[in-house]
């Protein structure tokens, strides 16, 4: 089938929400768990306040990534882990789910999706996912990622033990409405990643498609790899400032009467003064290293267990699933 198309291979019905549901889920669990200590590198990176010390050199993604290592054991590099693991599978069957219901809807008479449409419906995929998951799970592994604490001393007590304890203690401390603290900020950078995401991997597919004997074919699992890779890396780079001020916005609690715009006016303006220009893209490497990889496990694992999904669909009478 082609790449920009609402159909399923052979001309068939699209995916269900329970394919997508699984494979997106799947698929999420094993980017998590392969990429989050570039993910939490890139947070402390963000984080760091050397740069505004006089004398002292911002450090690099992998001096940052060993001393983690080295003062909080190699454990630290998962910190917040309980929280993206817990939240990555809604996050991937709305993302997925969304884009697949967003893109039929801007789909044309004869099925064909163009490239405007894919990049609408991946910005929409976005914002949803944005909204109804992403935001509230950043809150939380943000806090958990900013403890400095050793994970091999016992009397070394954080003061978030663990994603449900720092849910609880945000909720008790700030309210339920500071899980959505950076909502706007987490929405314009989720909906920007994936409609570049979805675009670029559904241009490079397509293309890839063509060049084929069969372009109804499957592409190699290396081949969606690649291009998972590459269009991973797109987003990151356009919204690098919203993603570092988002992490600040998010890591500490608001004061008494700041509006969410004031906070972000404020902390942008301070971080121009005190660490200039270059602070916007602080954490670039690791999170293009945490994104790119993550779209290439993502879309790899996505593509293969929606296939064996669809081949056990087919072999059930009737071609449905038993929802």
């Amino acid at each position: 089938m082609s790449a920009k198309t609402v159909s399923g291979p052979g001309g068939k019905k699209p995916a269900s929400a329970a394919t997508n549901l699984i494979a997106g889920g799947g698929a999420g669990m094993m980017e998590a768990l392969a990429c989050h200590p570039l993910d939490t590198i890139k947070v402390r990176m963000q984080l760091s306040r050397r740069g505004r010390i006089p004398g002292h050199k911002r450090r690099g993604f992998l001096k940052t990534g060993i001393e983690i290592a080295k003062k909080e054991t190699p454990l630290g590099l998962y910190k917040g882990l309980g929280a993206v693991m817990t939240g990555i599978v809604p996050k991937m069957a709305i993302r997925f789910t969304s884009y697949e219901w967003y893109k039929q809807l801007l789909a044309n008479n004869d099925g064909t999706v163009s490239g405007s449409g894919n990049f609408l419906a991946g910005l929409a995929a976005g914002v949803t996912e944005a909204v109804f998951v992403v935001t509230p799970m950043e809150v939380v592994k943000i806090r958990l990622q900013a403890q400095h604490h050793s994970m091999a001393d016992p009397l070394d007590i954080p003061k978030y033990r663990n994603a449900a304890h720092a849910c609880y203690t945000v909720i008790k401390e700030e309210g339920v409405g500071a899980l959505w603290r950076g909502v706007s900020l987490t929405a314009l950078r989720q909906g920007t990643n994936q409609a570049a995401n979805f675009t670029a991997y559904t241009e490079l597919k397509d293309r890839l498609q063509k060049s084929r004997a069969d372009p109804s074919a499957p592409l190699p699992g290396w081949q969606t790899a690649c291009i998972g890779l590459i269009s991973g890396a797109v987003g990151p780079f356009t919204n690098a400032p919203i993603d570092t001020i988002k992490t600040r916005l998010q890591r500490s609690p608001a004061e008494p009467g700041q509006t969410a715009m004031g906070r972000i006016k404020a902390i942008g303006s301070q971080m121009y003064k005190q660490e200039g220009l270059r602070a916007f893209w602080m954490g670039i490497t690791p999170r293009v290293m945490r994104v790119a990889p993550g779209q290439a496990v993502t879309f790899a694992v996505y593509e293969y267990l929606k296939g064996l999904l669809e081949k056990s669909r087919e072999m059930i009478p009737g071609g449905n699933y038993e929802e």
